[in-house]
């Protein structure tokens, strides 16, 4: 018999987020979706709501929050350039106290909790491709410092309260993923270069586009975070989820023009301060552990994602 779990899911609203309610919902189980609705949306949870097992609460988890639960899933914090260096104070303090507070919680209640946290904690990266072991070289007072720092802490609160309080934890440290329920202006690059060819403007590449990425599906994402959900309790992570194909910033703007067939040109810009020039992840621990690997290759994902900017523009 299926026991159906509470589960919250922090930054539930938002694009992997209400990926992750759905799957939840499907698999049976309660699912209460926490968002303050900074970069997430009621749109991108809209067809959840006829749900009874679905609840949408209104909230910052830099606020304490009371709820009875089984299992947390923190992924609420802004990760896109533009929104978290919009407030950075607030960025740092999302991660932060919101970590804080989640893990308050999960003490309470016993219950397993999960930190969505980033590829960011590696900075920009003097190793090739990135194991799990590598601390990172990140620059402690830069513009993106707020979401690289603020994340690493995260992590480390994480830890604290395992070896402290003997919390069931997992850490995910998340690569560049894409898919329907994006935003549209979060500058990120499979958004940007969609949402330019769609409209026929110039694609905006900023450096040469020799910098590398590597594009992992959000379906193949979600798999990951429930398959180390459900890993053993002694199994915490850092884990790496991404897909290890990697693309140039160029290869990736010339395949969306072709998919897409637009006239739009392809323009250069300088390169942003501290952007890293590569990012691949290693996941020989996800496949050993989680025995997961991404299924979905980069044309077919990029169809799915095509065809969601394609009728949001078309809405709009």
């Amino acid at each position: 018999m299926h026991i159906r779990k509470r589960i919250l899911v922090t930054g539930g609203a938002g694009f992997i987020g209400s990926h992750l309610c759905e799957r939840l919902l499907n698999e049976g189980n309660d699912v209460i979706c926490l968002d303050n609705f900074f970069t997430g949306t009621k749109d991108n949870v809209s067809h959840l709501m006829d749900n009874p097992y679905f609840e949408l609460l209104r909230h910052d988890v830099t606020f304490p929050l009371y709820v009875e639960v089984d299992e947390i899933y923190n992924l609420a914090c802004p990760a896109s350039p533009i929104h978290y260096q919009y407030d950075p104070v607030q960025t740092t303090k999302t991660s932060v106290h919101g970590a804080i507070n989640m893990l308050g919680l999960a003490k309470r209640t016993r219950a397993k909790i999960f930190q969505a946290s980033t590829s960011e904690v590696y900075g920009d990266p003097q190793i090739h491709p990135q194991t799990e072991d590598y601390w990172g070289h990140v620059n402690p007072i830069g513009f993106r410092s707020c979401y690289d720092e603020g994340k690493r802490c995260a992590e480390t609160l994480f830890f604290d309260y395992r070896r402290q309080h003997n919390l069931r934890i997992k850490v995910a440290r998340i690569f560049n993923t894409y898919g329907p329920r994006m935003h549209p202006n979060d500058g990120r690059v499979v958004s940007n270069f969609i949402v330019q060819a769609l409209k026929g403007e110039d694609i905006t590449i900023y450096g040469d586009g020799s910098q590398t990425r590597s594009f992992c599906y959000i379906d193949d994402l979600v798999e990951a975070f429930i398959r180390l959900m459900n890993t053993r309790d002694d199994f915490t992570g850092p884990v790496n989820t991404g897909n290890p194909g990697e693309f140039t910033i160029k290869e990736l703007a010339e395949k969306v023009v072709a998919m897409i067939g637009t006239k739009s040109k392809i323009v250069y810009k300088p390169l942003p301060t501290d952007d890293p020039k590569q990012r691949q992840p290693d996941i020989s621990l996800a496949r050993r552990e989680l025995d997961w690997e991404p299924k979905i290759p980069l044309e077919e994902g990029l169809i799915k994602t095509i065809a969601y900017f394609d009728d949001l523009l078309k809405q709009r």
